[in-house]
């Protein structure tokens, strides 16, 4: 993401001119949009006029407009499935994969005067890489928004990791970045049991044609020629993984593809799975390997942050705890030292219209108070297999510092609130008499 302008005073005022250049950047659009923000993009409109002669002529204008955002939608680019691969790379390619494009659109009406369209009506952006955005927020930039912002706009990003999760026959292509795991490709081969003498060698044939589509798939899915990705992770239950990595040196080797071959010995881990569904990228980011690799990455510390919560847990659940009501509880009691919370509870899509802002506002003011007591706080993205395991415990959670028993923390909350209730009857009886 490339920051273009921005103005924002100390009260939080302002705007913010972003250019949005790949997937990832649309995703931390998704994150920093919500419902009630003054949003201005190109946008292609089309325009009916009437002739002298009465005839209705229809023509499509380009322009920019500005719409008060009503709803933000966004789609990730889809992952084909094949079983085959119709085209093949030629010798010695290096080819990186094609860029992906996920979708982003903004509805709303209209909010600025323009000639070819009425103020108030309804129109729904498309946003599009390299074409600037403008983004005005009515209620302020928060510092959870403004520190969204900083981070989309480091330089240098991309996808850190290349990791293909195979079983017999099955094999799903991902890429991770600091805020995305995209799956970019699936391939699936019939591969027969193996049993004795007749049926090895189809077993072998089948295993053999697998092989190479997925040696072709590779290539094209998989960047292993950006300077950005720094491991490739071949990952599966039993010993598929090492069969499939001998199998794409000797192909590359065979194919004179020097650059593969220098990629595939320098970044492959191979990791052991439980499954050789996507879902087990989450143990690939627990495994010592990938660990000590990309220990000071965002979506390493995610996976590490969120074992580590499970393990308390186990062990000492009184410092662990989770949902929104508890974690203020323990928040207010200066008793938090890591936050686990998920983005989806700062996006407007995902929250009662009505109480939207001031929900978003709490669990912004929640952010900074920990911050402010010395806890750290991380940040978890939902496009991660880590941040969907955290949506399923409400999406917020704490690591605490010592231990606190919940029954009782909410027993004193109780007195706490009667104590209060009767205070207030007796000022009012108090007040009463006086009168």
């Amino acid at each position: 993401m490339k920051l273009i302008g921005k103005f924002v005073d100390k009260n939080g005022t302002g705007y913010v001119n972003l250019r949005p250049e790949d997937d990832e950047d649309m995703w931390h659009l998704y994150n920093i949009i919500q419902q009630g923000d003054l949003v201005r993009a190109p946008a292609i409109r089309r325009i009916q006029s009437v002739s002298a002669t009465g005839s209705t002529e229809s023509h499509r204008v380009k322009l920019n407009l500005t719409i008060q955002v009503s709803r933000v939608e966004f789609s990730s680019s889809g992952a084909p499935s094949s079983s085959a691969d119709q085209t093949s790379s030629p010798a010695g390619s290096s080819a990186a994969a094609p860029i992906t494009t996920s979708a982003l659109h903004i509805s709303g009406p209209v909010a600025s005067e323009n000639r070819h369209v009425k103020m108030g009506a309804f129109h729904t952006l498309d946003i599009e890489s390299n074409r600037d955005i403008r983004i005005e927020k009515v209620d302020g930039w928060d510092s959870v928004a403004l520190a969204r912002v900083e981070e989309a706009c480091v330089p240098g990003r991309g996808a850190e990791v290349g990791a293909v999760v195979c079983g017999e026959g099955t094999a799903a292509f991902c890429l991770l970045s600091q805020h995305m795991t995209l799956v970019t490709h699936r391939i699936s081969v019939p591969i027969p049991r193996k049993a004795s003498a007749p049926g090895t060698s189809q077993y072998e044939k089948a295993m053999a044609k697998f092989y190479v589509i997925l040696y072709e798939a590779f290539v094209r899915h998989i960047p292993y020629t950006s300077p950005s990705l720094r491991a490739i992770v071949f990952a599966s239950p039993g010993w598929v993984r090492e069969g499939v990595f001998n199998a794409m040196i000797t192909e590359a080797g065979r194919r004179g593809d020097k650059t593969l071959t220098k990629a595939l010995r320098e970044k492959t881990v191979k990791v052991h799975v439980s499954s050789a569904h996507v879902h087990s990228l989450v143990e690939v980011l627990k495994s010592p390997e990938i660990v000590a690799q990309l220990k000071e990455t965002k979506f390493a510390r995610e996976g590490i942050v969120l074992d580590k919560f499970f393990k308390m847990l186990g062990v000492d659940e009184m410092r662990a705890w989770y949902g929104p009501d508890h974690v203020r509880l323990a928040a207010d009691r200066g008793a938090i030292g890591t936050l686990l919370i998920s983005d989806e509870l700062f996006r407007s899509s995902n929250l009662d219209s009505a109480s939207d802002p001031k929900l978003r506002k709490t669990y912004v003011e929640l952010v900074e108070g920990v911050q402010q007591k010395g806890a750290e706080v991380v940040m978890f993205s939902s496009m991660h297999e880590s941040g969907q395991q955290l949506n399923q415990l409400t999406g917020i959670a704490a690591i605490l510092t010592f231990p606190l028993d919940v029954e009782v923390v909410e027993a004193e909350e109780r007195e706490a609130r009667e104590e209060e209730r009767r205070q207030q009857e007796t000022e009012t009886l108090d007040g009463g008499g006086v009168g």
